[in-house]
Order: structure tokens, then C-alpha cells, then sequence
């Protein structure tokens, strides 16, 4: 920890959730003449359209810059007490407050969010996707990561609910305007179940603000419910849980999201999955745990049942597009693992004990980490090849990664390891906390029920190594085929969700290994995947303390 003045750290989040907004806005300035006069740097596209790149990248790494410094000025002995507070009346007549501040909970999603976020800036400034203005692409991007700040920052229940509903624009156009095939509608279904959703959670938040007397999340988390009846708990954690599991996606709530990974470009998916899902388990966290207890108690168990039955289904779905002449989508698959993995998060959260919520935070951040580089990897892959097809990838003109693209095909292996839970890397210890909240639930649930729902949920584990496992030995092994697939150069048209990679690698068995661009984005990735595994106590013992207070109602 280093000793930043309390004004500074209010700043510093202050600035972690507008600073977006505002490079948004500069990215959409028209550029003055006189700067595109001379070619951009690399010699290729329009000068202009590199300049919007360039300052997505400046933007998203002056975040994550104040982001990093925040979580070392972060006062680790305290991590239960919200810190960097700002606490500005906005509409006095209904008592709104932009009311900001961090905790152990939020500041791990706050950094995971502005990292994902450089590195898809990052990325896309050598990989750009076939659409429109790229101005607008970057514009979308920053609006994005701004929203989704924001959600893990504010402190007052309207101000989450919009920071919460200002993601879902930007990744419609993300998705509609520079996705794949089949994109409108898979963006349409996207922002049709959201916004359903979030009409019902607006719903439950009002209930809450009007029976207490107050928005304030603190308040309503030191209260623990006492203000409210047992009715109102219920009836208001029955509303805002349906806007939430759509977002995290809860089965049955989830067919959105395969469409959504599926039709969106590599970028969009990142942060899709990394950040973007995390904010409806956050809000189960944040918000239905601690202000409406008595109404979690009474629909924990059947949140464990869905939980599960996503972890079970999430599987099966899977291995039903591994299996060979399924003509199964790479990212789809991804997209119903998140399924499976998220089904964890919500078991740790449905068990209402501090082992449960721990594991619960860790499995999101793991997830955000390790399914941000499959994203990253399959994007790689569907760049070189034109397809994500696993039985394109696997056939006679297959893959074969460790032969042709070793350090490719190496990635894909690790990434794959890491998200069926191997012991030593990140996906371990979420997975395995949960399943022990499960083992020993909170008081008054039952025990023999969430046992049951522990065990179906270690049998989903077995079902997730099988199909990461079938995925890498279809893609990265195999002999050399006949006729190599061209690189780059046999890629499918905007309309198909190509990329225009630049950068390049010597060429490995007619397609390129792993680029530099790539290098840069993925090892971080890597590195905090291996970190978070070998060395749990940095996230654990930022969370732990606030979860015990927490779950106690502010009294720990």
C-alpha cells in the first residue's frame, strides 16, 4: 500500500468512471486538416481513423494507470470500509445522491474492468473489425467500460440502475454494427431480454427505496433489511433477481448469450463475457444480499437449483458442439461454458455464507481473466483460418496447432486447463469455495438440499473437463494435412465477422503463430491467471473482510 491522501483517491474514482465519457466525446471530434496531412504511422488506413485508435488506447491505459494506482493506495487493513467516497445530492426531490466509493468487493472488478478494457483498445488498434467508423467504435468501447465502471462504483440504487442500463447500447451497436453473421438479430434478442429484465429489476429497486425511506446502499446495507417486511424483502428480491439473471445469464434466462458471443466481434465478446456478465452477480452481491436478506433466504435454494442446472446444461451444450460432426461453433461453445461457469457464482452466492460469496468473487474474477484469453485466442484463430468451426478446424484441412503454430496452440491448451479449474491456476479456488458454501450452507437453509446441489454441480466439473479437453485435442493436435489453409488471407468478408489483422510472425506450417500485438495483449492475462492461483490470499484477503461485514449487516 502506498499513502495517497483520501482527496486524491476520490479523484482518482471519480476519474476512473468519467474519464471514459469524456474520450468517448474527444474520439467523435472531427480531426483538424492540418493533422491529416501525413500518413498515419504504420503507412495504412486513414489517418483520422488511427488517431481514434490511438486515443482509445491513451484513454483505457490512463484508466487502468488510475485504476492501479487506486488499489495501491487502497487501504488493505480496512477493506470492509467503502473508501474513496464522494457524496454529491443530484435530485434532491428524490433523494439521489452520485454517491461513489469502493470497497474489497468492488475494487478487484473495477481494475479486472479497466484492464480487459485497455487490452481490447489495445488489440483493436492492430486488429480493427470490419464495420464503420472505427471513431465509432472507439466511442462505443469507452461509453461501455464508463457503464460498466460505474456499476461496480455507485453507491445509490438509481444511479446503479442507470450505470447498469448504460452498457446495453454500445454493445448493441458493438454487436449489430460490427459483429458477424446473423448479427442484427442476435443483437436485437440481446437488448430485448436486458431491457425486459431491467424493467422488472427497476421495479424491485423502487420497491425498496420507497418502503425504507432511502436509495443509499450503505444505509441499506447497514439496515439489513430491518426496515422491511418480510413480504416487501421478497417480493422485491423476486424483481430485482430476474433483471439480474438475465444479465449474469442464469439458465433459463441465458439463450441471448450464445447468439450475442457467437455474432459479436473478438472485442465485443472480451467484454461480453469478462465484464459485462459480472455485473448482474455483483448486484446479487451488492445488493439483494445484504438490504433484503429475509427475501434471499427464501429463494436461495431454488437460485442453487438454477445454478446447477445452468452448471449441468452449460456442459451437455458443449459437448453437443464438440462432438465431431456437429458443426459446432468455437465461440458458441465458449459462450454456453460462461453458462456452466457462472452457474458457480451463483451457487457461492445462493449458499448466504462468507465461503460461498468468496468463492463467488473469486470464480468472477478467474472467469473474467481466463475466458477473456479464449475469447482473445479463438478470435486468433478464426483470423487465420476464417472460421471458428470446430469441424473445419478439426478436419483433413484441421488445425494441428502444436505442429503448425506451437505457441498458438500452447495458449489455447493453457487457456483451456485453466477454465476446467486445473489446481495451481485461477479457476480452481472460485470453483472449489463455492462447492464448500454449498457443503455447509447458511443457518435455516437446507443442508441436505444444497449437498445434493454440491454434488450435481462436482459432476458438472467432470463435464467441463471432458469438453475443454475434446476441444483441445480436436484443435491442437493431429498430423499435418494435405493442403494447408492460407493464413490471413483466407478470411470471410465483413458480413462473416472477419478481422484485418496487422503485425505479422514467421509463418508456421502456412498460417503465423502467435504476433507481437498479441503477445502484448494475452501474456497479462496469463500472468494474473498463474498469479491468482499460486498466490488466492491477494484477492481473498480483500474480499474476505468485506463479505463478513456484509453478510452481517455492517456490524463485523
Amino acid at each position: 500500500m502506498i499513502d495517497i491522501s483520501a482527496s486524491v483517491m476520490q479523484y482518482l474514482l471519480a476519474f476512473i468512471v468519467a474519464g471514459p465519457l469524456i474520450g468517448a466525446v474527444a474520439a467523435l471530434l472531427p480531426v483538424r486538416p492540418s493533422s491529416l496531412r501525413h500518413p498515419s504511422a504504420d503507412g495504412e488506413g486513414n489517418p483520422a481513423d488511427r488517431t481514434a485508435l490511438r486515443l482509445g488506447v491513451i484513454v483505457t491505459g490512463a484508466v487502468l494507470l488510475a485504476a492501479v494506482v487506486l488499489a495501491l493506495g487502497f487501504d488493505r487493513d480496512h477493506p470492509s470500509t467503502m473508501q474513496a467516497t464522494t457524496d454529491i445530492s443530484w435530485i434532491p426531490a428524490l433523494d439521489v445522491h452520485i454517491h461513489l466509493g469502493t470497497d474489497g468487493i468492488s475494487l478487484p472488478l473495477l481494475v479486472l474492468t479497466a484492464l480487459l478494457t485497455f487490452l481490447c483498445a489495445l488489440y483493436s488498434c492492430f486488429n480493427l473489425p470490419a464495420g464503420p467508423s472505427p471513431k465509432a467504435f472507439v466511442a462505443l468501447v469507452l461509453v461501455l467500460e464508463s457503464g460498466t465502471l460505474a456499476t461496480f462504483a455507485v453507491l445509490d440504487l438509481l444511479l446503479f440502475f442507470l450505470a447498469f442500463e448504460m452498457v446495453l447500447i454500445p454493445m448493441y451497436f458493438l454487436i449489430a454494427r460490427w459483429g458477424g453473421a446473423r448479427k442484427q438479430a442476435a443483437a436485437w434478442k440481446f437488448i430485448l431480454y436486458t431491457v425486459l429484465g431491467s424493467v422488472v429489476m427497476l421495479l424491485g429497486l423502487l420497491l425498496i427505496g420507497v418502503k425504507s425511506g432511502t436509495f443509499d446502499m450503505v444505509t441499506l446495507a447497514t439496515d439489513n433489511g430491518r426496515g422491511l417486511t418480510h413480504t416487501t424483502q421478497v417480493l422485491a428480491v423476486l424483481a430485482i433477481a430476474a433483471g439480474l439473471a438475465v444479465k449474469t445469464p442464469m439458465w433459463p434466462l441465458h439463450s441471448w448469450l450464445p447468439d450475442a458471443h457467437t455474432a459479436a466481434p473478438t472485442v465485443g465478446s472480451v467484454l461480453l463475457a469478462g465484464v459485462m456478465l459480472k455485473m448482474g452477480t455483483y448486484g446479487f452481491i451488492r445488493i439483494a444480499l445484504p438490504i433484503a436478506p429475509e427475501g434471499m433466504h427464501t429463494f436461495a435454494p431454488y437460485l442453487a437449483a438454477f445454478a446447477v442446472a445452468g452448471i449441468i446444461y452449460g456442459s451437455l451444450a458443449c459437448l453437443a458442439l464438440a462432438k465431431r460432426g456437429a458443426r459446432g461453433d468455437l465461440k458458441r461453445l465458449i459462450a454456453y461454458s460462461s453458462v456452466g461457469h457462472m452457474g458457480f457464482v451463483l451457487l457461492g452466492i445462493a449458499s448466504m455464507t462468507p465461503t460461498g460469496v468468496n468463492g463467488a468473487l473469486f470464480a468472477n474474477i478467474a472467469h473474467g481473466l481466463i475466458t477473456g484469453l479464449l475469447f482473445f485466442l479463438v478470435g486468433a484463430l478464426k483470423d487465420r483460418y476464417g472460421t471458428a468451426d470446430l469441424d473445419t478446424l478439426a478436419g483433413a484441412t484441421g488445425a494441428a496447432l502444436y505442429g503448425r503454430a506451437p505457441r498458438l496452440g500452447g495458449l489455447l491448451a493453457f487457456a483451456a486447463v485453466a477454465s476446467l479449474g486445473l489446481p495451481g491456476l485461477a479457476g480452481f479456488w472460485g470453483e472449489m469455495l463455492t462447492m464448500f458454501g454449498a457443503f455447509d450452507p447458511a443457518r435455516g437453509l437446507s443442508r441436505p438440499a444444497f449437498l445434493t446441489f454440491m454434488s450435481v454441480a462436482a459432476f458438472g466439473t467432470l463435464l467441463t473437463a471432458g469438453y475443454l479437453l475434446l476441444v483441445v485435442r480436436r484443435v491442437c493436435m493431429g498430423g499435418a494435412p494435405q493442403e494447408q489453409l492460407q493464413g490471413p488471407e483466407r478470411r470471410a468478408d465483413g458480413e462473416s465477422g472477419a478481422e484485418t489483422p496487422q503485425g505479422g510472425a514467421t509463418p508456421v506450417g502456412g498460417i503465423q503463430d502467435v504476433r507481437t500485438y498479441e503477445v502484448m495483449t494475452w501474456t497479462p492475462l496469463v500472468a494474473l491467471t498463474v498469479l491468482a492461483g499460486l498466490w488466492p490470499a491477494v484477492l481473498l484477503g480483500l474480499t474476505d473482510p468485506a463479505v463478513q461485514k456484509l453478510l452481517a449487516g455492517g456490524k463485523a
